[in-house]
């Protein structure tokens, strides 16, 4: 799973810029799975009765116990094991299982819809080892969580440090455990704190590996200039992109645009590219078993030898030595 770098601490402007965040709605419920497992869910079909009016939602699963996999529209499953957050900050559709083999059912069989009075606990599956999950839902219009930026994968799974992060996710397990009420009926502030410090500080742990973190990159998200580009990035970075086709989707110049990069971002745009597809590709390398040339591909790379050859540049070792240094 992703690992906290050492340079967490170099990232001055990330930290105050992800507190900064509007997050509304918060909300816990508990799911308690037995092998054999697996059911699929659809959040935004719940968007309005969790919060009125919303039209995305940000949802994240601690794993409280046990281990499972999640999958989204790619069908590519990312693994996590206690202790893990899973984060789906659009609420895509996706499908969680375990280890072994089942037949995957809605969601909806399994939970009443909400409002809930009283908190829900999903109980399913076969009666074997048992997996449980600590399941939050949030809602903000901030730029970071719209699906048109991309500017998160759609799916990614952080395993805490030692830290905040650790400790707001064994609070959150704790108050889950404790609680009959929804958090978001709850009189206690914390009720609906807990969620919103557990998504900031995952988010906090993931982007300090991200290009220009500690550059006013989420202020890059709202730039004018920037936004449009950053978003044809995000959606595309498997594509052989150049300078001139950027600034002529992103309808600015190819000066302009440079400038800005080079300003805002402290590289110029090509190398925020290959930053993007090596933050994109540690992901898929700790929390997938997809292999080094299907990462390559999915990254913009048409050879496994010059994907590796870019993440060593960056990383010191090749991906698949990047990869076994981990233990993954």
């Amino acid at each position: 799973m992703t690992e906290a770098p050492q340079e967490l601490t170099a990232t001055p402007l990330l930290q105050p810029a992800l507190e900064q965040l509007r997050l509304e709605g918060a909300i816990f419920f508990r799911s308690e799975l037995t092998e054999p497992f697996a059911f699929e869910s659809t959040p935004l079909a719940l968007a309005d009765s969790l919060h009125p009016g919303a039209e995305r939602l940000i949802l994240f699963h601690i794993v409280a116990r046990g281990s499972c996999w999640v999958s989204v529209a790619d069908g590519e499953r990312y693994r996590a094991s206690q202790g893990d957050v899973i984060v789906l900050p659009y609420a895509d559709e996706y499908t969680i299982g375990g280890d072994a083999p089942a037949e995957c059912v809605s969601i909806l069989a399994l939970v009443a819809a909400p409002p809930w009075d009283v908190m829900p606990v999903i109980r399913h599956g076969g009666g074997g080892a048992r997996t449980d999950l600590v399941c939050g839902y949030l809602y903000s219009e901030d730029p970071l969580f719209d699906p048109a930026m991309q500017a998160l994968p759609p799916v990614f799974v952080v395993r805490p440090p030692d830290g905040a992060l650790a400790t707001w996710v064994q609070a959150s397990i704790a108050y889950s455990a404790e609680h009959l009420a929804p958090s978001n009926e709850s009189q206690s502030p914390i009720s609906t704190r807990l969620p919103e410090l557990v998504l900031i500080e995952v988010l906090r742990v993931h982007l300090s590996t991200a290009p220009a973190a500690d550059h006013g990159w989420i202020a890059a998200l709202r730039d004018p200039v920037l936004a449009p580009a950053l978003s044809l990035l995000h959606g595309a970075p498997d594509r052989s992109w150049t300078v001139g086709a950027l600034a002529s989707e992103a309808a600015v110049s190819r000066s302009l645009l440079d400038e800005r990069f080079r300003r805002v971002l402290g590289r110029p745009p090509i190398r925020y590219l290959t930053e993007w597809r090596m933050h994109l590709a540690e992901t898929l390398l700790a929390t997938t078993d997809l292999g080094v040339a299907g990462i390559a591909r999915r990254v913009g790379y048409r050879s496994e030898e010059a994907f590796s050859r870019a993440f060593k540049r960056g990383h010191g070792s090749s991906p698949s030595h990047w990869r076994a240094e981990r233990g993954l």
